[in-house]
């Protein structure tokens, strides 16, 4: 085990700024998610001369990394998408994970000499769970179906449980803590599924009522930045699946997080964790990128063909059970389930590839396999045939994924953007109510609640006319954004005013920040 010294740190760092900066514009450049440059990019630094190659203790690395990339994508889990969904999602969270975890561990186990069974089943494991990152962020772009990103999203969320369960028992028996047997590990699984949950749903209540009691920023965002790891870590104390835990604390924080935290917790807290995922998914391959000259010097028995040959082969097996498992089971579960209600909601063949060909990895998997003991057998080609897969599904279906849906003429079905007009309608017509009635107080002024009766009118109006309504659609929308344009200018001369006030001295430079975010959060509500 190597520990990190303070200029190995340093350079760390330096390497992780670079990630962040140089990766990130390069990715907006490039107009690619950026998990497919920073993949490419730790793989480039990690043989850039006189950086250091550090490893964090093994057993830190999923504490460290886990619970807030976790937590952070079930905060924002859609429950009725859940369980309208709950079928495909568990068929490809669990089903689809351990039929990858068999197909790679026999693939592997052919193809690589003297790997053993259980270290195969753990490369399986680790390499089974997707991250939606990449996918969904190029299926909003391309305006495909919500059903398509809700799908990967609620995979996602579910799958890393079972794989990591299934992962840890194939470590155990790897290392040689224990003995394999089907019924002790399904019992497993289900004991440890099962207690995360529970772990969750207590500490996710837990944490929700002591923000609710709280009206501070800075500690309600600490709170937040720990709430992952307020499951994990008990939960692996009780031996169960911290990741379960984890994901439970995040749904429950989430769902009831519009009651217990306030307009400004919420625009900071959002912007905190934007940057937060952000740095954990840098740092992770930067880490790897920074390894991988140490894993080959580590291999340098083999040569560079069998290497490839070996990653290549792994690759496909990941990428090509999910291709033939998204077109094949569902046909067998419609042979079994002929409802009615059922039929109405299946899926094309075109949604069925495009869902086929989204199964990227990521950061779960990396820090699987960071996370592998030092005594675990091959220890380092595991690692190498990791990022293999990585960058093969990150690189190639990432990057040929758009020309695929563009291919397949996939379209958006206005689903979210109908839900969306619904929620302002309905809005708007409690505005108006509420004005009505806040109208008698003795506190209102008459003028002021005509003020904001006849803005809220013109909306309805606008709204109405969105919808189909009334035959003035294009009126009141070119009226509505030539007032919000007109908005927005007058907020950008406020906001030049206030740095030129700053710049003079008249103003301090905390005042300038304070009254240019009242001004920001206006201009968040444009519709512009």
């Amino acid at each position: 085990m190597i520990i990190l010294g303070v200029q190995e740190v340093q350079l760390v760092l330096i390497s992780l700024l670079v990630a962040v900066a140089g990766l990130a514009t390069a990715a907006r450049l490039a107009n690619v998610p950026y998990p497919i440059v920073l993949v490419a990019g730790g793989l480039v630094l990690g043989f850039v001369p006189g950086l250091p190659h550090p490893q964090l203790p093994p057993e830190l690395v999923l504490v460290i990394f886990l619970p807030p990339l976790l937590y952070s994508a079930a905060f924002f889990a859609d429950l009725h998408e859940l369980r309208a969904n709950a079928r495909p999602i568990s068929l490809v969270a669990i089903g689809l994970v351990l039929a990858t975890m068999c197909a790679v561990a026999v693939v592997a186990h052919a193809v690589v000499d003297g790997l053993p069974w259980a270290a195969a089943f753990a490369l399986g494991a680790i390499v089974a769970p997707t991250d939606p990152l990449a996918a969904t962020t190029i299926a909003r772009r391309l305006a495909v179906p919500r059903r398509i990103v809700s799908l990967l999203e609620g995979e996602s969320l579910v799958n890393d449980g079972p794989a990591l369960v299934a992962y840890k028992i194939a470590v155990a028996v790897a290392i040689g803590t224990a003995s394999f047997s089907l019924w002790h590990a399904g019992l497993d699984f289900v004991i440890s599924a099962s207690g995360g949950v529970a772990v969750g749903l207590v500490m996710g209540w837990i944490v929700s009522e002591i923000r609710r009691m709280l009206d501070d920023i800075p500690v309600e965002i600490t709170i937040s930045l720990l709430s992952g790891y307020a499951g994990y870590i008990p939960a692996e104390a009780l031996d169960v699946s911290g990741v379960l835990a984890a994901v439970t604390v995040g749904i429950v924080v989430g769902w009831r997080a519009p009651r217990i935290s306030t307009a400004s917790m919420r625009l900071q807290g959002t912007a905190t964790w934007e940057t937060l995922v952000f740095l954990v998914n840098a740092l992770l391959f930067v880490l790897i990128g920074l390894q991988l000259p140490l894993i080959l010097e580590a291999l340098s028995g083999e040569s560079a063909a069998t290497l490839v040959g070996e990653g290549a082969a792994v690759s496909l097996a990941v990428i090509l059970t999910r291709i033939v498992w998204v077109n094949t089971i569902p046909y067998v579960i419609r042979a079994l389930d002929r409802r009615p209600a059922q039929r109405a909601r299946r899926t094309g063949w075109r949604m069925r590839l495009i869902t086929g060909w989204s199964g990227m990895r990521g950061a779960v998997s990396l820090a699987a396999a960071l996370a592998l003991p030092t005594n675990f057998p091959q220890r380092n080609l595991v690692q190498f045939l990791t990022f293999a897969v990585i960058f093969t599904t990150l690189v190639l279906q990432g990057l040929t994924l758009p020309a695929l849906i563009r291919r397949l003429g996939v379209r958006d079905d206005g689903a979210e953007e109908r839900e969306e007009l619904a929620g302002r309608r309905a809005a708007t017509e409690v505005a108006l109510a509420t004005i009505d009635q806040l109208a008698g107080e003795d506190w209102t002024r008459e003028d002021t609640a005509e003020r904001m009766r006849g803005a809220y009118e013109y909306r309805r109006s606008r709204l109405a006319a969105r919808a189909g309504e009334t035959d003035d659609g294009d009126g009141y929308e070119h009226r509505s954004l030539k007032y919000q344009k007109m908005i927005r200018r007058v907020l950008d001369a406020q906001r030049a005013e206030l740095e030129r006030m700053r710049n003079s001295g008249q103003i301090s430079n905390a005042v300038m920040h304070r009254l240019e975010r009242e001004l920001d959060l206006v201009d968040e509500g444009l519709e512009i």
